[in-house]
């Protein structure tokens, strides 16, 4: 068990760094490039489109095998050669297409590194999360390291951070053997369409929409926004930072919210408190102490409210339909919604003139995600 325990954890740590590298510093990379805020936002806007169909189309393939390590290999591998393609290109359209295929690879992994590493450790949520820990930890530590190495280099040093950070990645995958226990494929049966055109679920659906929505000048251009302000270059990692650490305390004290709290509560609560949270990064960013409090409501924003969503759609969707339910929330919410974020950001962002209202209203559309939360039903949902 500790084998395959440091073999996982090894993997997600891995993984995350990627993120903890993409998050805070694909936006500046690209203004590096000289690209203005409108064409980040569209490139943007393409490279998250991938998430509307990636998963599906990954799932698909593991499902006819009935194996989740192949789907992983191949991910990693042709993520990093699609990443790779990197050192190529310097176009608009290069630099658009060789993330988007990235993107589209990259999605293959984490849906089925999941699901294997619950049949690795007989879905003991206690060992999960210790494995999962290391996903933060790893993006942690890169969100901190790439802030010294582009301030010190250049944001061309991106490429080669991204590119060493795959390769790893690959890897790790390779350690890996797939868990004789997962069963082949199992198809799925059951009609799934009255289950999504159930008032509650479309509502659902609208809510998560607005709030993802809403996380478009973060995602896009927070890194930006921090150079603006006039921190020093290691502030955008420890930024992030505070909201991943943030973010792994709610995940440990979830349990317990949910049982003093229902699902609905927890929802409304979490989209309106990240209103709070824009609102205080367009108006008062340049306030440390202020910045800090937003970070730390990342917890709710995305921890709690994830968390709350994983609940919902369980309660919803049948056993046989909670694989699909999963896969047309997530790809339409965070595909999606992250699409339009990104490119209404874009629009507002001004090259840093627009930061204020663009995080004016984004608050604006996470009040009226918790509005749609509102009418949110999680009584009888079966």
């Amino acid at each position: 068990m500790f084998n395959s325990f440091f073999k996982l954890s090894n993997t997600y740590f891995w993984y995350f760094s990627v993120l903890g590298l993409l998050v805070p510093f694909l936006a500046v990379f690209l203004d590096g490039k000289g690209f203005n805020s409108v064409e980040i936002g569209e490139m943007l806007a393409i490279i998250t489109a991938t998430r509307i169909f990636g998963p599906t189309l990954w799932a698909m393939f593991a499902d006819k095998t009935g194996k989740q390590l192949p789907v992983i290999r191949l991910g990693a591998l042709l993520a990093f050669t699609s990443f790779m393609l990197m050192f190529l290109v310097d176009s608009y359209w290069g630099i658009t297409i060789a993330l988007a295929l990235f993107s589209l690879f990259w999605t293959a992994i984490l849906p089925q590194l999941e699901v294997m590493t619950l049949a690795s450790i007989r879905r003991s949520p206690k060992i999960y999360a210790r494995i999962r820990l290391w996903g933060s930890v790893g993006f942690i530590a890169l969100a901190v390291m790439a802030s010294e190495l582009i301030e010190r280099f250049s944001s061309d040093t991106f490429i080669t951070i991204g590119a060493l950070i795959l390769f790893t990645l690959w890897l790790s995958t390779l350690w890996h053997k797939q868990p004789k226990h997962i069963k082949a494929a199992i198809k799925p049966t059951g009609s799934i369409y009255k289950r999504l055109v159930t008032p509650t679920f479309i509502f659902f659906f609208l809510a998560g929409l607005m709030l993802q929505i809403s996380f478009g000048p973060y995602y896009a251009f927070f890194g930006l926004l921090i150079r603006q302000l006039d921190y020093p270059g290691y502030a955008i990692g420890l930024f992030i930072s505070i909201g991943v650490l943030a973010e792994i305390g709610i995940f440990i004290i979830a349990g317990r919210l949910f049982q003093l709290f229902s699902i609905k509560t927890l929802l409304i609560f979490s989209i309106l408190i990240t209103a709070l949270r824009w609102y205080l990064t367009g108006n008062f960013g340049d306030v440390a102490i202020m910045l800090v409090i937003a970070q730390i409501i990342h917890a709710a924003s995305f921890g709690l409210y994830h968390s709350a969503s994983m609940q919902f759609i369980q309660q919803h969707f049948a056993s046989n339909q909670q694989n699909r339910g999963q896969a047309i929330y997530i790809g339409g919410v965070y595909g999606i919604g992250g699409a339009i974020g990104a490119y209404m950001a874009g629009i507002l962002w001004l090259d840093g003139a627009g930061a204020t209202n663009a995080y004016v209203t984004s608050a604006s559309v996470a009040i009226v995600g918790a509005i749609f939360a509102l009418f949110v039903s999680t009584k009888n949902s079966r």
